[in-house]
């Protein structure tokens, strides 16, 4: 598939209803915020769905307040924040796609070992239920280091795929991969059709 190049493709994305949970990398919060608002704009329905981490934690990136107002205006509703109100996607097939965006490395762990301690990971849980598409845009300082065996797993896992992700820091950081996150709405758009958006290694 062709890398995403315009709004043209998001008109494939017009009517679907796309789950957006959003993980503690709060450095890295502020770049997939205009690329929500770009598929809100395009017809999808976004229904956001935050971490605790994003919920109670102030970092020099950003205050829960910040993130919970910034995330309410690119989706056009406000996020969900719990396990009990993210389960219901399962019964209630809510979702067409899940995206996972930013993902940390704790949360990659633990979406490879089925542990669901959070309102991101609960909706990954229902998601998956269905058969339904999860996408997974990485942050994480160890992908390549402890954190391989969990990537791994998760590369060959039916209905899981990956924002097309690179080295962002390879002399100072050599296990660091980070996901392009620009390139969310194709990797949904393939997800949504069974395939992974290629090439998933794609340099900074």
């Amino acid at each position: 598939m062709p890398a995403f190049d315009g709004c043209g493709d998001l008109d494939a994305l017009a009517g679907r209803t796309i789950g957006w949970a959003l993980c503690g990398s709060h450095h890295t919060v502020a770049q997939v915020l205009p690329v929500m608002a770009q598929l809100r704009q395009a017809g999808a329905a976004i229904i956001p769905v935050l971490s605790e981490t994003l919920l109670h934690t102030a970092t020099r990136h950003g205050t829960p307040d910040s993130w919970w107002t910034s995330v309410t205006g690119a989706a056009g509703r406000e996020p969900l924040t719990t396990i009990p109100e993210v389960e219901p996607f399962g019964p209630q097939r809510a979702l067409d796609c899940l995206l996972l965006a930013p993902c940390t490395g704790n949360s990659l762990a633990k979406l490879a070992n089925a542990v669901t301690d959070s309102a991101p990971l609960m909706a990954a849980k229902a998601q998956l239920r269905n058969g339904g598409p999860v996408v997974v845009g990485l942050t994480t300082n160890d992908a390549l280091g402890l954190n391989a065996a969990n990537l791994g797993r998760l590369l060959v896992a039916r209905g899981v795929y990956f924002v097309p992700f690179g080295q962002d820091s390879p002399q100072t950081k050599p296990t660091s991969l980070v996901s392009h996150f620009d390139l969310c709405p194709a990797a949904v758009l393939a997800a949504l059709q069974g395939r992974q958006l290629q090439p998933l290694l794609q340099p900074w």
